[in-house]
């Protein structure tokens, strides 16, 4: 059986951007769990809300 993710739509966590995807987004990582974080920059330290959980991945926006 597959691990659930370890971060949920709607929930916020305070996270630093490590990385950029190729689009440009931000990627923030929860327990090893790779989110994207639109309009962040590698070094912001920013508090996120999780719009969307995938099976691998998550997206969220900066609150």
């Amino acid at each position: 059986m597959e691990a659930s993710a370890p971060v949920e739509a709607g929930e916020t966590y305070d996270v630093k951007i490590e990385d950029l995807a190729r689009e440009g987004d931000g990627i923030a990582r929860v327990s090893g769990f790779v989110i994207f974080v639109p309009e962040t920059s590698v070094g912001d330290e920013v508090t996120i809300k999780v719009t969307k959980v995938m099976r691998k991945f998550a997206f969220a926006e900066v609150v």
